[in-house]
């Protein structure tokens, strides 16, 4: 009935209209006329092709208004309107319109606000290198008006488009960072949304510790806004569900699966989430071998998603029903869902699920398995070489985002300073001051000029100098180094061939000395040989990238261990401004770490960050090993030499452990030091 009302209130001012066309509309008619277009394009019960032109004929209003605030107000409901109805085409096309009204009139809230539109349309589509970079314009906005709750969306919105990217470590720091803006902002939409994105980031990274206790917060902020917002609470549930099933724990995927379908049934049970939840369900049974409602719960699945045109999600339950008869022995039954799901991910052109249907493919039709495997590596390979650009994409339009804002208060800072000079001219005389400082900026300029290239010569003069200083510093080492193996092991060596001879002797303690000998003089010549390789690589590993050096440590690690290793560096931090003293004892700490927990920990995941905290930086290690009891344990020798590294760097050390709980070794290294 509501639809009718407006339709009828529609036609009553058209009436009204006609019968005073010679008359002009004041501006009230025309305001009560925008709202009224307005409040018809955004009534979901109205046809599609009705909202649209309800939409346009307020767009053709507003565009022929003044350029005021109250304009570009009214000119984003529109785009806002178009978004929903998804036609992102008039949705860009109307926010273009609004940023460069809002540059014209120095706008700068509405020009954040745009630029972060802009970014919105960019993320529904391919362009996702766009999206970031409208973000990254947008935000450096809200950072000078501190406008924690716009720029806490901007962060998260960065984070999606970086973890579609699978950069799920800048996706983690995003949202991290749209945490840090939110704790004073009290904002539980955003900060469950941000949780949200933390627990899949790390579901992705595999930490499923993590990603529990991040959609357990979640659930937390769902439960107490139910009343709102009752599908937090259900998409929590399948979240946490998702992990679950993703660490193979299918029963307890299963009763959370179960909770999140009994409410939605209540609320809507033919929604997109409702498609989701029985299609997870129906996975995991089938994973147990529990085929109690199957397949008739991917089915159901299936037809929700078929009739909200899913495409994504039509691909998923096709592979798990192809899984399905293949594991009831119906071959064509899986085939052909195989090759439904192959062909709808290629028509839609989305690579990750067609990589998913070429597995499934190759899988059930073992006639064609090597059709399907090649195909598979192609894309494969493209794919990740994709994301790989796309990640240094993303780097390269940070710096240039951030080298324009630069540009532009050098601009401004430049035209402050020529108001400020016009106005000396007025005081002094303009003809006089033109003269006088024409002659002054000539003379400024040469004098630059030289400067410039005495400055030039002078630093080619220091480079070609510290070349030299390193290169005999260089020199000097493999010297040493060549000497203590030469020489010092050459005669060591000598000495243990003689000690050999002296085994004619035969009595027992002659026999037990010697061994002795043998065996100390063999760990002389290991710590020696060691000395020497050390000399040699220690200043070529601080000259080279330091992470480089420390991702070379952690593979080391895992080809000796079975622990997986998740590895988190701040990309803030500008190593080559570091002293090289703190990353060779950062390093020599984390290096005896990663040994302690190979010899003792018994651990299944190992966590390392390196993070830049104001003018520290602090290394953690943690791992989920058998742990112990700090203060009964002695310390070894590994541990002092921990110690000793961080209190030569003025660094805090601390060391947390229980029996069962694994241990975390945390050291906070300041940035600058009284060391010399």
């Amino acid at each position: 009935m509501k639809k009718y009302y407006l339709l009828f209130f529609v036609i009553g001012l058209l009436l009204l209209g006609c019968s005073k066309k010679k008359e002009k509309f004041s501006e009230k008619s025309i305001s009560d006329t925008l709202a009224t277009y307005l409040t018809l394009a955004n009534e979901d019960t109205i046809a599609y092709e009705d909202r649209l032109s309800y939409n346009k004929k307020a767009f053709a209003i507003l565009i022929n208004q003044d350029n005021d605030s109250l304009n570009r107000l009214s000119l984003f409901k529109v785009a806002n309107r178009y978004f929903n109805m998804n036609n992102f085409e008039e949705y860009h096309k109307v926010v273009q319109i609004i940023l460069e009204k809002s540059k014209s009139s120095r706008d700068t809230v509405n020009i954040a606000k745009s630029y972060s539109y802009l970014g919105d349309y960019y993320s529904n589509t391919i362009q996702k290198d766009s999206a970031y970079s409208y973000y990254k314009k947008a935000e450096k906005i809200y950072q000078k008006l501190n406008d924690k709750g716009n720029l806490a969306s901007v962060y998260i919105n960065t984070a999606i488009i970086q973890s579609y990217e699978n950069d799920f470590f800048g996706s983690e720091l995003s949202a991290i960072k749209a945490l840090n803006v939110l704790r004073d902002e009290g904002d539980i939409n955003k900060i469950y949304d941000t949780y949200n994105q933390l627990g899949f980031v790390s579901t992705e990274l595999k930490d499923y510790e993590k990603a529990l206790e991040y959609h357990t917060k979640a659930l937390n902020i769902g439960l107490k806004n139910n009343a709102n917002d009752p599908f937090q609470k259900i998409s929590s549930l399948n979240n946490i569900g998702n992990v679950y099933q993703r660490e193979n724990k299918d029963k307890l995927a299963i009763e959370k699966f179960k909770e999140a379908i009994k409410d939605i049934e209540s609320i809507d049970n033919k929604s997109y989430l409702h498609a989701i939840l029985l299609d997870n369900l129906a996975y995991s049974k089938f994973k147990i071998k529990d085929f109690s409602g199957l397949p008739d719960l991917f089915y159901q699945s299936l037809k929700i998603r078929d009739s909200l045109n899913m495409g994504v999600g039509i691909i998923y339950v096709k592979i798990h029903l192809s899984e399905y008869y293949f594991e009831k022995k119906d071959s064509l039954t899986s085939q052909k869902f195989a090759k439904e799901a192959l062909d709808l991910s290629k028509q839609i052109k989305n690579y990750r699920a067609v990589l998913a249907s070429l597995k499934q493919a190759g899988i059930v039709s073992p006639k064609e398995s090597l059709m399907y495997s090649a195909e598979y590596i192609k894309i494969n390979d493209s794919l990740q070489n994709a994301e790989r650009k796309s990640k240094d994409r993303f780097a390269r339009i940070e710096y240039e985002t951030d080298e324009i804002i630069q540009q532009k208060d050098k601009l401004a800072e430049q035209n402050r300073n020529i108001l400020f000079f016009f106005g000396l001219v007025v005081m002094i005389g303009i003809l006089l001051f033109v003269i006088k400082n024409q002659r002054s900026k000539t003379k400024e300029l040469m004098l630059k000029q030289a400067q410039q290239k005495a400055n030039e010569d002078i630093y080619n003069l220091m480079l070609y100098q510290q070349n030299k200083i390193e290169e005999g510093r260089a020199n000097e080492k493999v010297r040493i180094a060549q000497e203590l193996h030469d020489g010092i092991l050459g005669r060591l060596f000598g000495a243990r061939l003689n000690l050999d001879s002296l085994n004619k002797r035969q009595d027992d303690e002659a026999i037990v000395s010697r061994n002795n000998y043998l065996v100390e003089l063999k760990n002389i010549e290991q710590d020696i040989r060691e000395i020497s390789h050390d000399l040699n690589r220690e200043k070529y590993a601080l000259n080279n990238n330091f992470i480089g050096i420390v991702n070379n440590l952690i593979e080391q690690q895992e080809t000796v261990s079975q622990a997986k290793v998740s590895f988190v560096v701040d990309m803030e931090i500008e190593w080559e401004k570091i002293e090289n003293y703190i990353k060779i004892n950062l390093y020599r700490i984390l290096q005896e770490a990663l040994l302690n927990i190979n010899k003792y920990a018994q651990a299944e995941n190992v966590r390392i960050e390196i993070l830049k905290q104001e003018k520290t930086l602090k290394l953690t290690v943690t791992d989920d090993g058998v742990g112990f009891s700090v203060s009964k344990k002695s310390k070894g020798i590994g541990l002092q030499n921990m110690l000793s590294r961080a209190k030569a760097c003025e660094a805090v050390f601390d060391i947390k452990s229980k029996i069962g709980k694994g241990t975390t070794i945390t050291v906070v290294f300041p940035m600058e030091t009284n060391q010399k």
